[in-house]
């Protein structure tokens, strides 16, 4: 490409990626790409051999590509050799390298050893040590993410640092930014973690200028003006705009649109992102206001496509009071504790008008998640969007306090892992907690049992560690008529 001065890729990875990706297969062809075969999948009508090299070795004799660097060594220092012996080389490599595999040879250890979820038990990455490179911080700008964290990021005087020129560096929260004593104006060690995220390793404090600038959050969201608030004990500063932030406002409507949330079916991410751009959507409620004509005007979506989306909302209006609290993304409110809150307050002006006291009172609702939902219902503008959701017919049946109702799985708490016959790790969590029980995504001491449905992977194994009861479908069969006695 420098040759024809053409553009160049900014790195092997992207070539590689974007190139594969072409809708024209006359493009790809024209892209000097090659395939190195490394690993065997499904093989049918031919003899392997029982050692993982003399398997790549077939392949090579077979006709196929196989790295000319592929070494068989022996023990720790045999690995350790090899891998300095590539660092060497690294930069007079023809390709682009971040480190060494080691892999267990024998065929037969790798089946007993297995998988840990999809990583092999059986081989390991050991990573060369990031290239860093000096450069100068020219400014920071505060970035607002999904959840309202604000996050500095540095605006560097670009430097090329592993094959890609990086003119930006996140410096995570200003936790960091004070640990490490960054200023505008300073000289900086960057490097690409991983060979790929750009970040500041230090400041060289011998180039520090007199006129270096303290690094200050601000104290309003740089997009909606909301104010930025910090809790005691976290590191990370947030927008307290919610729903009303527009830096905030794509990622709120994907997951109000979300299954386990309003489950407005059709509405996909590509969907959402058409919608804001062309302004047809600001907020959630404006997704109510949407009609046939202004969606079938946007790339792909037909008239009947249109109907169909408008058909949906429609039918999502109709919806339960633990699922509209969920589709509200507050923050650290999950199903379980969306639910909890529905359970024990019954409507959404209960919900709104709880000190955080009366939260606090509510099973899994701690001081931090209390005050998340405090926090939440005092913004008038999220105030303002939940009134306007109501208004566009928005609904759910009210429930009724059950006084000392014990329900049969109330206090345990259940996970699910692996595929389920006959329905989905969703439903099945929904069925449990319909009966008072809690379901989590990660297995603890204080996990009643996990509930192991086909190819269970991590969560499987750890269960077993901590020796946690292993349920299988059966077992969950009985739980959802209610015998807790299974466990």
């Amino acid at each position: 490409a420098e040759r024809k001065q053409e553009k160049t890729f900014a790195n092997p990875r992207n070539a590689a990626a974007g190139s594969l990706r072409q809708l024209d297969p006359r493009i790809t062809a024209q892209r000097p790409l090659a395939m190195y075969c490394y690993a065997l999948g499904l093989v049918e009508g031919a003899e392997l051999a029982d050692t993982h090299y003399d398997q790549l070795m077939q392949l090579r004799d077979w006709g196929l590509r196989v790295s000319s660097e592929i070494r068989k060594v022996e023990g720790v220092s045999g690995c350790l050799d090899y891998y300095r012996g590539m660092g060497q080389r690294r930069d007079k490599l023809p390709f682009e390298i971040d480190g060494v595999v080691y892999k267990v040879n024998s065929i037969a250890m790798q089946k007993t050893l297995g998988f840990v979820s999809r990583a092999p038990r059986w081989a390991i990455a050991h990573k060369f040590p990031a290239h860093e490179e000096m450069t100068r911080v020219l400014d920071v700008e505060f970035q607002v993410g999904r959840t309202g964290a604000i996050t500095p990021v540095a605006r560097l005087e670009p430097v090329f640092v592993g094959g890609v020129t990086v003119s930006n560096a996140t410096l995570h929260n200003m936790d960091e930014v004070e640990r490490k004593d960054i200023r505008i104006g300073d000289t900086v060690i960057v490097r690409r973690a991983g060979d790929v995220i750009p970040e500041i390793v230090s400041v060289v404090m011998s180039r520090r200028p007199d006129d270096a600038v303290k690094i200050e959050m601000p104290g309003y969201c740089p997009v909606c003006g909301s104010e930025i608030v910090r809790l005691e004990g976290e590191a990370i500063a947030r927008c307290s705009g919610g729903l009303f932030c527009p830096a905030q406002r794509r990622e709120s409507i994907k997951h109000f649109a979300s299954r386990k949330a309003m489950d407005i079916e059709g509405l996909g991410e590509k969907l959402v992102e058409q919608l804001i751009d062309k302004g047809l959507v600001e907020h959630v409620d404006d997704l109510y206001r949407l009609t046939v004509e202004q969606v079938a005007s946007l790339e792909r979506m037909g008239e009947k496509s249109a109907q169909n989306l408008i058909a949906a909302l429609e039918k999502s209006k109709s919806t339960t009071l633990a699922r509209f609290i969920y589709a509200l993304g507050i923050r650290e409110v999950g199903e379980a504790t969306a639910r909890s809150l529905a359970e024990h307050l019954h409507s959404l002006n209960a919900i709104r008008n709880a000190s955080e006291e009366e939260l606090q009172e509510i099973p899994d609702v701690g001081p931090v998640v209390a005050g998340h939902i405090h926090a939440f219902f005092q913004q008038p503008h999220n105030l303002d969007v939940i009134e306007n959701l109501i208004a566009a017919g928005v609904h759910w049946e009210e429930t009724q306090a059950e006084e000392n109702v014990a329900k049969p799985l109330q206090g345990k708490t259940y996970v699910l892992t692996g595929a389920l016959e006959g329905m989905t790790r969703e439903e099945a969590g929904e069925a449990l907690m319909a009966l008072g029980a809690k379901v989590t995504g990660s297995v603890s001491k204080k996990t009643t049992a996990v509930i192991a449905g086909e190819k269970a992977g991590s969560k499987l194994a750890k269960a077993e560690k901590l020796g946690v009861p292993i349920l299988d479908q059966d077992d969950l069969e009985s739980l959802l008529k209610s015998n807790p006695d299974i466990a």
